[in-house]
């Protein structure tokens, strides 16, 4: 194998390696899993790491819609009877940060806490 192709094999194997490190995925942390349920989020308060970006999936086991809502995270997102959702939020500061349903406000609320990774 003349010098010029050892070069080439060498270059195309380091583009792949690249390649490859690029294109796989990041682990995400677990979504964080909320149930509402006789219009009450199970649980009420979760835990998150501050500084990271989330994911908080809400179950709606209740036969009425319910609008998972904070203005603390910056997110408002209809739940339809027996339906799930998704939301991104984060990151984060370390803080405790509030949510609710809009159609029960008085019953169905919660908080998520960032908290500081210890080492």
């Amino acid at each position: 194998m003349s010098r010029r192709s050892h070069l080439f094999t060498a270059l195309s194997g380091l583009a792949l390696l690249a390649i490859g490190a690029v294109a796989a995925p990041a682990r995400a942390a677990d979504a964080v899993m909320l149930t509402l349920k006789d219009h009450r989020f199970n649980p009420a308060e979760v835990t998150v790491p501050a500084g990271e970006r989330f994911t908080i999936e809400v179950s709606n086991q209740d036969d009425t819609p319910a609008e998972f809502e904070s203005s603390d995270l910056r997110v408002e997102k209809i739940v339809v009877p027996g339906g799930k959702i998704s939301v991104k939020a984060g990151p984060l500061k370390p803080g405790t940060y509030k949510f609710f349903d809009e159609y029960h406000p008085d019953t169905a609320t919660g908080t998520v806490t960032a908290t500081e990774k210890k080492n």
